[in-house]
């Protein structure tokens, strides 16, 4: 069970801790979409991946990110959440290294789809960019023991 504690706004309980991780996967993705904005449009870089068992090229682009960046906010929220269901002493410092492993294991994705070493780098910045803000957001609100 998730110990009631107040998010920083004042908000106490459950309410503030939903809104407190939907801020927290919000920023995910805002923070991915500048990290695309900035690389693919500004600096000129080219975020073309292979995809598919013919490794046909794609290009990523801001519906992408948003989509990857809010599907891992949530996945990240749901195994916060079933963590403080099944082991609430230990979650809010099992959940950390437990998300900062994934974190690492999705590294292999970037290097292994990305067609140049731009591209590699930056789609490597989107995914650390993205569970870092995750990790530090959603941690804030992890029930303590």
């Amino acid at each position: 069970m998730v110990t009631a504690h107040p998010s920083r706004d004042g908000e106490s309980g459950a309410s503030g801790i939903r809104r407190a991780r939907f801020l927290a996967v919000l920023a995910g993705a805002v923070a991915a979409l500048v990290v695309w904005l900035v690389a693919a449009q500004l600096a000129g870089v080219h975020l073309d991946v292979r995809t598919g068992s013919d490794h046909h090229e794609q290009r990523v682009g801001a519906g992408a990110v948003l989509a990857a960046s809010v599907v891992a906010g949530l996945a990240a929220w749901g195994s916060l959440a079933a963590l403080e269901r099944w082991a609430p002493a230990r979650a809010n410092r099992t959940w950390p290294v437990l998300a900062l492993t994934i974190l690492v294991l999705s590294l292999a994705g970037p290097f292994g789809l990305g067609v140049t070493t731009a591209a590699k780098a930056v789609l490597v910045c989107l995914h650390l960019v993205t569970g870092l803000v995750l990790v530090a957001g959603l941690r804030r609100t992890a029930a303590r023991s």
